[in-house]
Formats: structure tokens, sequence, C-alpha cells
């Protein structure tokens, strides 16, 4: 990685196929020192986003067309051209939104990867299947929707982007993807290094704040939207999209629980696995463990080990510092929401427990930081523990019985993840499967135990839809049903009737 410079960045949207420059931009700041403008990107009128979908739609015609052979290869070729420029987009995306280098540059290798696997599943999935027995002659065929209206959020970018346009793309659809103003500029440089090599029309990138949104998810020539983001959001699009009776995608929050029973594993590669869970890119992740249920026989020795082995983990400051694991939040706005549930809590009697070190007390304090912290003492009705906090502090419980403790991280209006920890593992997945949530980790949490086989989705108000796995990528076609009945007449009289 290269060392950090002063950057002014210019980064312009695509809009078919030609970049979009409308004269207006949208500035992001650097969150570690927010006096610095890391770039900026060319937001995109109205009128701009009706030429993206239009110019998708008239696309659509010969990129559905294409074998999916062909349409693999030229996807390929184009993460190619990306991968070719991996480590200039990850500087740049760990300056506008602060995940430290390894993460940002590990997300955009491992969407690559995420692409390679869809690429390799496709065309098995999606091949038509014909059966002729005494019934009749039947055959399925996967059609792709049309265009695809994305919107993504800035935690992260490239991955989330990624798990919607490959799939919609190799399965004959187009995309026009909305990116979130609070991270746009290396996911803008990306996706237009992919848009550019592939045929004009097939993939754009529109900027800008809610009217775009807006714009592109309610336009008549959409056929399907996929969205990753905050509920509130999710039922602006959802309005729109039942107007024009659009199917979605919604991945949205979770308030995910982390399940220690009492023979849970409490080693050092544990606890780091614990404890990365939560505070991965400073808690800022929708799958992140964000509440710690621990059997009560155990509370005290899994406290101590969990603080210990921060100490050394966990080191907050600027995320291009060698050593540093600990970056700021995305804004101002998300550093106050931490502190005011830290507060409410320590108000209430609980105890916080600030984790880890910190590289530079001046950094720490210009930037948009809040310091990892465990709270102990905390209650279920404590609102960091019923709310999802989206930052590096998370509550510690005690349980004493499953039963109870399934009914209480069922008690949730969200189910995202959860995870069961124990050394026996046949039990925690019988105790995994009683949990309301659409993934659960098994001795692991966040992407430390992903696996691009297996769909990821939410229950309950963490939306519905999935991604990655088979089931991602048949999200974007729908089954065409071709059957001719036998020639044969029952005593009804109904020709083609058949048991």
């Amino acid at each position: 990685m290269t060392a950090r410079a002063e950057v002014r960045e210019t980064v312009l949207s695509l809009v078919a196929g030609e970049p979009y420059d409308s004269g207006d931009w949208l500035e992001r700041e650097n969150p570690v020192r927010p006096s610095e403008v890391v770039g900026r990107v060319s937001i995109v009128s109205s009128d701009g986003v009706d030429a993206a979908v239009v110019a998708a739609d008239q696309a659509f015609v010969g990129w559905s067309a294409l074998s999916v052979e062909d349409r693999i290869d030229q996807v390929l070729r184009a993460c190619d051209a990306v991968a070719a420029e991996d480590e200039q987009l990850a500087t740049l995306l760990t300056l506008e939104m602060g995940k430290v280098p390894a993460g940002t540059l590990g997300e955009i290798r491992f969407a690559n990867t995420f692409a390679r696997y869809c690429a390799g599943i496709v065309a098995d999935l999606i091949k038509p299947r014909r059966t002729v027995d005494a019934s009749g002659r039947l055959e399925v065929v996967h059609e792709p929707f049309g265009v695809v209206a994305a919107v993504t959020p800035w935690n992260a970018p490239v991955i989330l982007s990624y798990l919607k346009v490959i799939p919609a793309l190799l399965t004959g659809n187009t995309v026009v993807l909305k990116p979130s103003p609070l991270a746009p500029l290396a996911i803008t440089r990306l996706l237009s290094t992919l848009g550019s090599n592939l045929p004009a029309g097939v993939l754009s990138v529109v900027n800008g704040d809610g009217p775009v949104g807006a714009a592109l998810t309610g336009h008549p020539l959409v056929r399907k939207v996929a969205f990753t983001g905050g509920s509130t959001v999710a039922r602006h699009i959802m309005r729109a999209t039942a107007e024009n009776l659009v199917p979605s995608v919604m991945e949205l929050g979770g308030n995910d629980a982390a399940v220690f029973l009492a023979d849970a594993e409490l080693s050092h590669a544990q606890m780091e696995l614990a404890i990365l869970g939560s505070f991965l890119s400073s808690g800022q992740v929708c799958m992140a463990a964000k509440r710690l249920y621990v059997h009560s026989s155990r509370i005290e020795e899994f406290t101590d080990a969990y603080v210990r082995v921060a100490k050394d983990l966990l080191v907050t400051g600027d995320p291009l510092k060698p050593g540093v694991t600990i970056g700021p939040l995305i804004n101002r706005a998300a550093v106050a929401r931490v502190e005011e549930l830290t507060a409410a809590a320590v108000a209430r009697g609980a105890t916080a427990h600030v984790l880890g070190t910190v590289q530079s007390e001046s950094v720490v304090a210009e930037g948009y930081f809040a310091l990892p912290t465990l709270l102990t003492g905390v209650r279920d009705d404590d609102r960091v523990v019923a709310e999802e906090q989206f930052g590096p502090v998370v509550p510690l419980l005690s349980f004493d019985d499953v039963d109870e403790v399934v009914e209480r991280v069922n008690n949730d209006p969200l189910g995202l993840g959860s995870s069961v920890w124990s050394a026996d593992v046949d039990r925690a997945f019988a105790i995994g499967r009683r949990l309301k949530t659409g993934y659960t980790f098994i001795n692991s949490h966040n992407r430390y135990g992903m696996s691009m086989k297996a769909p990821f989705g939410g229950m309950k108000g963490s939306g519905f839809g999935r991604e990655y796995g088979p089931d991602g990528v048949l999200e974007y076609v729908q089954a065409h049903s071709l059957f001719a009945p036998a020639a044969t007449e029952d005593a009804q009289g109904y020709p083609g009737q058949s048991s």
C-alpha cells in the first residue's frame, strides 16, 4: 500500500457507457481528519438517471441474448481489469471511510473471488430443465428480469455491490447502481472500470442523495430492485416498487446475538474471533456480534479473557498507520449515537470497559473516533441491547438456561445473524436451529464465519431474499414453464388432465 498523502480525487459517475460530468459535485471528507477532502464525485440529475435506465433497458436486449458462456467471459475479463487497480482502490476506500487497508484490500480481492465463484456455478443453475413423462412434456427455463436497480451502503461498498452486480450480469440482466454518498469514490471508480469493459449501458453508476435513489428505484423500466441498508430507506423503496409491482431483495440491519454456552472454549484464538466478530470495521457491520450472552458460570472468566485479549488486538488510530486495527466511524453522527447509547447504559448502572490501546491521542481527538468498549452489568431493556448500535460498543449479558436465552435472543424485531459457541458442535447446531435469524455462525461470527456457498439474508425486520450461494444467483432470474400435456382424456372429459 502507498504512503498516505493529501488527496483530492475527482471521480465521474458512469451513465450509458460514458463518464458523466454534471458540474454538480458531492464531496467526501477523511473521517480521520475531517478538514481534509478526500475527493468529489459527480452527482447525476434525474434526467441522467433516466438516461442510464433507458440505456440499460436497450442494452438488455443484446446482453440477455448472449450465451451464458459469453457473459461469463466478458464479466471475468472486466473483473481482471478491476484487480489490476486493487491497491490504489483500497487506499482510496480507506481514506474515505476509515477501514484499515487490510480490510479494504481484502474486500476488493474477496469480491473478485466471489465473482469467479458465481461464474463457476451460474451455467448449471440456469440451464433449461426438460422432462417427458406420462403427464406430458415440461421445459423450465430461467429468464432474466431486465434492468436491475441496486442501492448499496458505505460500510462494505465493494462486496455489497458485487453481491448484486455480478449475479445480475451473469444471468443476463443489466444494472444501474447508486452508491452511498458517504463512501462513493472508490466504488464509483471500481464499477466504472468494470462497466467500461462491458457493452455500453450494461452497467451504469449514478451518484447523489435520496432524490437520485428515488428516481432510480421508482423508474418504470426497472424490473427488480436490490438494496442493502436501513429500514427507513427500505420502506421508501418498497412503496415505489409496489406502485410498479417490482420485486426486490432487501438486506437490512441486524442486532446479532452471540451465545456462549457453558462449555464454550475461551482460548486466546477463540476470544480473538469473538472480539473481531464485534469490532471489525469499528463495529460498522450489519452482521457484527452486537449482543453477547454468556452462561453465568463463565461470565467472570469470559470478561477477564475478553479484556485481556483485546488489549493487544485492538489498536485505535489512523488506519494507514502500521499496527492500527480500529479506525474511525463514518461521521460525527455515528460517534454521537455510540456515545449516547454507552452513556445511557452507564447511567443505569452498567460498567464500561474501554478495550485495547490508542495509537495517537491527538488523531483520535481530531477524527470521528469512538473507543471500543465492552459494557457489563447491562439489562435486556437497555437501548444498547435492544437497538442496533452500529459502532464499537458491545453489551455483555448472562444467562442460566438455554431455553431462556433462546427466547431472549428471539425477542427482537430483527433477525439477520446469530452465533452459538460450544465445544459440542452438534449441540451448537441444534440450538442454532432454534434462533430466528437468517444465518447462524458456529464458533465464529462476522466475516470469519462466512461461506460463499451459504445463502445470507434476514428474517423478520432484517429483510428478505438472499445473497451468496446458489440462492443469491437465482434471485436474478424467474422461472418460465412450457408444458405440453399428453394427449389423454380422463373420465370427465378434460383433455390433458393427469394425476
